[in-house]
């Protein structure tokens, strides 16, 4: 068996093209910049569409160049880049699997070489998979699912770590599943709980350089993940209906997360995690 599986792109249609998706997700920025991330790079992984678009947009909006890492969402991926352009902000697309790590020290020495530097990595990119039972996942798909979810996020962290700096931010995406539980995502809520645990660390073995290490816990928000295969299709019309705010959230709902947590704003915050999620946590 290979150390790196193969992306799992075509088993059920993920990761999904934001382009091919009604109703579209709100992407955009909510608000004018106010500069917050003047003369800032950013590196974004799953950038292309979701969270991972609303997060580049609102980086560019505030003043960052973007590096936009994706799988293989070709026409996604140029339409974020479109979005920071048109922001007045420098954009790279980066194509490949974040699971091998070969590609993540290329993906940061791209960055780096074609952008100047490197202030700010997003950890975003993740995929899931449901099963009702916990026999149904099959070996490949929990390797797969490690893989990306965390295997990603620790590669892409060390290729990252050498160039970042006194001031820098390191945000990752994990989720409400990881304290709520989920009983159709076993696999990807417990990638999740290393995800946080991973944060904490990383955080404290960070700080000494100034460099703060955060995440961010979404609950259900539309994006091409969910019906692309990441919940069984007779749960769609539901989605995200059973918060305490009766809907699911919006990527530019949860982007401002992103940037507080990117900015000096969160000068004093390290090892933490926000909850754009609805109220799911409180309720649970």
């Amino acid at each position: 068996m290979s150390d790196v599986m193969e992306p799992m792109i075509h088993e059920d249609g993920l990761p999904g093209h934001e382009s091919r998706l009604e109703p579209k997700p709100d992407w955009e920025p909510r608000y004018p910049g106010s500069g917050r991330l003047d003369g800032k790079i950013a590196l974004v992984t799953g950038g292309d569409s979701g969270i991972g678009r609303a997060v580049a947009a609102l980086f560019a909006r505030e003043g960052a160049d973007v590096a936009i890492v994706y799988l293989c969402e070709h026409d996604d991926a140029a339409k974020t880049r479109e979005i920071v352009e048109t922001e007045g902000r420098r954009a790279i697309t980066i194509a490949g699997d974040i699971g091998n790590k070969a590609f993540c020290e290329k993906a940061v020495k791209q960055t780096v070489d074609q952008l100047g530097g490197l202030d700010i990595l997003v950890n975003n990119a993740g995929e899931q998979h449901p099963d009702k039972d916990i026999t149904d996942i099959t070996e490949e798909q929990l390797r797969r699912t490690f893989q990306t979810n965390i295997f990603g996020m620790f590669f892409m962290s060390q290729a990252a770590a050498p160039h970042l700096k006194q001031g820098s931010a390191i945000i990752n995406c994990t989720s409400e599943t990881m304290y709520a539980g989920s009983p159709e995502l076993l696999d990807y809520s417990s990638t999740k709980g290393a995800i946080t645990a991973f944060t904490r660390s990383l955080a404290l073995n960070l700080v000494k350089k100034d460099i703060r290490v955060n995440a961010v816990a979404p609950g259900p928000i539309w994006t091409p993940l969910n019906p692309s295969g990441g919940q069984r299709p007779e749960k769609i019309p539901e989605f995200g209906k059973d918060t305490p705010m009766g809907r699911p959230g919006q990527p530019n709902e949860v982007a401002p997360s992103f940037l507080f947590l990117a900015c000096e704003d969160a000068s004093y915050m390290t090892g933490q995690v926000l909850h754009p999620d609805g109220g799911d946590t409180t309720s649970s």
